[in-house]
């Protein structure tokens, strides 16, 4: 098996920088969710805030790495002003229109929200730190965010995949 240029880049973009979010997220998850008083000690509770700063802003990070490198280097790919770019193959036949409309519409645009809402969450863990161990409303409030973020990147994440499946870019 071979794989083009473009292709490696559409892997590292979705394969490898997504999966490292989806990982972080899940930690972070927990992590925020298990940051309670009656749960760990106070020497604890230390060292799993210090993961959790740790992750945060891994996955804050890789939230921009991937949505940078979507957008200006696999989008251009995508739509590039030749007949035969995926654009153009989805724009031409009204059966699969929709998924340029609605598909790369979510990941251009509505994928942005996740990088800004991942260092949110990031700067939430950094600046309140030890509090969040006692303060429910702002660590709930961190988990809101990063769930929306999750649920941001999971769509985008689906509709990368299936609009590679239906039109790759090569």
């Amino acid at each position: 098996m071979s794989l083009s240029w473009k292709e490696i880049w559409t892997v590292i973009h979705g394969m490898v920088l997504g999966a490292i979010f989806l990982v972080a997220f899940a930690g972070g998850l927990a992590g925020l969710w298990s940051l309670r008083p009656e749960w760990v000690t106070p020497a604890g509770a230390q060292e799993r805030l210090r993961r959790l700063r740790a992750g945060a802003t891994i996955m804050a990070a890789t939230a921009w790495l991937t949505v940078i490198t979507g957008t200006y280097l696999l989008h251009p790919w995508y739509d590039a002003p030749v007949k035969d770019s995926p654009r153009a193959l989805l724009l031409a036949n009204p059966a699969t229109r929709l998924w340029h409309t609605f598909g790369m519409e979510w990941k251009a645009h509505v994928g942005w929200v996740t990088p800004i809402l991942a260092t949110a969450v990031a700067y939430i863990i950094a600046y309140y730190g030890e509090q969040l161990e006692h303060d429910h409303k702002v660590r709930t409030a961190a988990m809101i965010l990063f769930s929306i973020a999750f649920l941001a990147t999971g769509i985008a994440g689906l509709l990368g995949h299936l609009l590679n499946k239906v039109a790759p870019v090569r």
